[in-house]
């Protein structure tokens, strides 16, 4: 475990979500190998109260996810960013982009060309000036967040603009989304904590605006600290309101955050009840979405492929894989039709919509329903 933080160097951050030792979230072992034998990892949250930063302390896990399907939400989340950059007027026929994007897929490159940004960097042009970087969540998969948020303040162009999108931490809180904290994802940003952080990586941060992936995500813009900042006035609203409302929620204080705790406990002992039930009234049950948050969740509640006959997910590249720590295959989206089990859970609700308009015959049922662990 690391002693400092990963964006303000302060000792000792405070634990305040603790799992103990889970399968790593991005490694789907060959479904006829042994779970016994998977190899499990410390996963814990962190708080550091110096800047406010959530944090993994430490992660000993090597990235091994198979590539996935990019989901029609995040998609859709992709095309609005970059509507609403054009719509700010920092799409012109001068721009010059980078993009930091997630390991896990999607690009908002294409939508940026669409709109006729014909020049972009590609990564290996370490000393080349953009005057728009765009980051859809990229930056939470950087172990030093203090050198990668000052690698992009460096690759900005005098008067350019940083577009960052963060999982917010508020929504993380508010809606009790425990299982957002996996192997891999280094950092958990509020706007309260990104603001501080932005100002010492020399950016001015000038707004934000919110998307519904995930529950509520933030896409906040920033400027080299010495350009003539000229802020959009709804961005500066979506700021204030935003800030107002992670200080309500207590985004900076271990004890709220440790209420996530609470949430891990009654999450993973409603989905065993809630397959147990199932099992016992000979109710067949599948999953939809081979998803990192669903990995600890499995492990944690002991499912295996008795209560939870199989997790259907659209990426070729998992077939014949299994959840890790569970004996519950992965399997292709025609197994839904072969099989046709009574119920199938959605492990992450913003697929719902989707999965359920390409499969209306199938009863699909969203987890936070199922396990009736999740307030709004």
């Amino acid at each position: 475990m690391t002693a400092f933080c990963r964006v303000c160097g302060a000792a000792h951050p405070t634990t305040v979500l603790d799992l103990g030792t889970v399968p790593a979230a991005d490694h789907f072992p060959p479904a006829e190998t042994d779970p016994v034998t998977d190899p499990r990892h410390v996963l814990q949250l962190a708080l550091c109260t110096a800047c406010g930063l959530a944090q993994l302390p430490g992660d000993d896990t090597t990235a091994d996810e198979p590539r996935g399907v990019e989901p029609d939400a995040v998609r859709i989340a992709g095309e609005r960013a970059v509507e609403e950059i054009a719509a700010r007027g920092w799409l012109t026929e001068t721009t010059v982009v980078r993009e930091y994007g997630s390991p896990h897929g999607g690009s908002w490159l294409p939508g940026l060309r669409a709109r006729g940004v014909r020049d972009a960097l590609p990564a290996s042009a370490d000393d080349a000036k953009a005057t728009l970087i765009v980051d859809g969540l990229g930056l939470m998969h950087e172990a030093d967040q203090a050198a990668a948020l000052r690698e992009r303040s460096a690759r900005l162009a005098p008067g350019g603009v940083l577009v960052l999108q963060i999982h917010s931490l508020g929504t993380i809180l508010r809606q009790r989304q425990w299982t957002s904290v996996r192997h891999g994802h280094f950092a958990y940003w509020s706007l309260t904590a990104l603001q501080r952080a932005l100002y010492a990586a020399g950016l001015v941060p000038t707004g934000c605006w919110e998307s519904e992936l995930y529950g509520g995500t933030l896409l906040v813009t920033a400027r080299p600290i010495d350009a003539d900042v000229r802020a959009v006035g709804a961005d500066l609203a979506c700021a204030r309101r935003v800030l107002a409302d992670e200080q309500l929620l207590g985004v900076t204080d271990p004890a709220a955050l440790a209420g996530l705790g609470d949430a891990l406990i009654d999450e993973v002992s409603a989905l065993r009840r809630a397959v147990d039930d199932a099992a016992s009234a000979g109710v067949s049950v599948a999953a939809y979405g081979a998803a990192s948050r669903a990995v600890a969740l499995f492990a944690l509640a002991g499912v295996d492929s008795s209560t939870i006959r199989a997790t259907v997910d659209a990426s070729p590249a998992k077939w014949g894989r299994r959840m890790p720590g569970t004996t519950v295959p992965i399997v292709g989206p025609d197994w839904l039709a072969t099989t046709r089990p009574d119920r199938v859970v959605v492990t992450v609700p913003d697929l719902l919509a989707e999965v359920s308009a390409a499969h209306p015959d199938v009863a699909f049922v969203d987890l936070a329903l199922l396990t009736e662990g999740r307030r709004a």
